[in-house]
């Protein structure tokens, strides 16, 4: 993903193909981000069943749950609420390495799994994961 936030601009290709893979690059982050965004909102301080109002003119109104999010910083389980900047910054912390044993091609090999957080756990929970998928 580019950023947190966004933007097809600048747009810095000359070439129409080049334009056209640039913004369906950034859709596609878009869309990625929109669904991380929904699956993890009980994670985040943003609504997890955001009221509708009758009226689509009407400004947008916070949950008392969001609202809760937001004036403490946790989640109702006491634990730290995240933004979807620094839940990625979290899940980025859980990493694959390739372990080999001597400096030969044909040494041992294995993967090794960093330890998953109870937050590494939640989050990959809440995508249908688990850590033994990755």
């Amino acid at each position: 993903m580019k950023t947190n936030d966004l933007q097809v601009r600048p747009v810095r290709h000359y070439l129409e193909r080049r334009v056209r893979a640039h913004i369906f690059l950034c859709m596609l982050a878009y869309y990625v981000q929109w669904h991380l965004e929904r699956a993890w909102a009980p994670l985040l301080f943003r609504d997890e069943d955001k009221p509708f109002a009758k009226d689509p003119v009407v400004p947008a109104r916070r949950s008392l749950a969001a609202s809760q999010k937001a004036r403490t910083g946790q989640l109702p389980d006491g634990t730290p609420a995240h933004s979807l900047r620094t839940l990625l910054e979290q899940m980025a912390t859980l990493v694959k390495c390739r372990v080999r044993i001597g400096a030969l091609a044909d040494s041992a090999t294995f993967d090794r799994l960093s330890q998953p957080t109870p937050l590494h756990s939640r989050a990959l929970a809440l995508l249908g994961l688990t850590s033994n998928t990755l």
